[in-house]
């Protein structure tokens, strides 16, 4: 089933995300080459594509799990989480409907 994971940063946490970032990257392609990454991406803290030193309110990812607890534990395990980027981890089940 597909699960999206919405976390929201800590304010001040800039830095921080771009250290771990490389390693945030690479788990999120190990989902891609799996096949079970749907999107993933930053929500800039202002309304432009590139914020900046306004940085990054948060993240989505969208992808395949087994189960809500497996993708409860794949999140916990975010280098984002380890660096102390997220301030709160939202995941819920999703069902994709469109693009078909």
């Amino acid at each position: 089933m597909l699960y999206a994971i919405i976390a929201e940063d800590k304010a001040g946490t800039l830095d921080q995300r771009m250290g771990a970032r490389p390693a945030h990257v690479e788990r999120l392609q190990a989902l891609q080459a799996e096949g079970r990454l749907i999107l993933a991406g930053p929500c800039p803290a202002i309304d432009s594509p590139d914020p900046g030193p306004a940085g990054f309110s948060g993240s989505i990812i969208i992808a395949e799990f087994a189960s809500l607890e497996a993708a409860r534990t794949w999140a916990d395990a975010d280098p984002y989480i380890v660096a102390g980027v997220y301030e709160k981890v939202v995941i819920k089940p999703f069902k994709k409907v469109l693009p078909a």
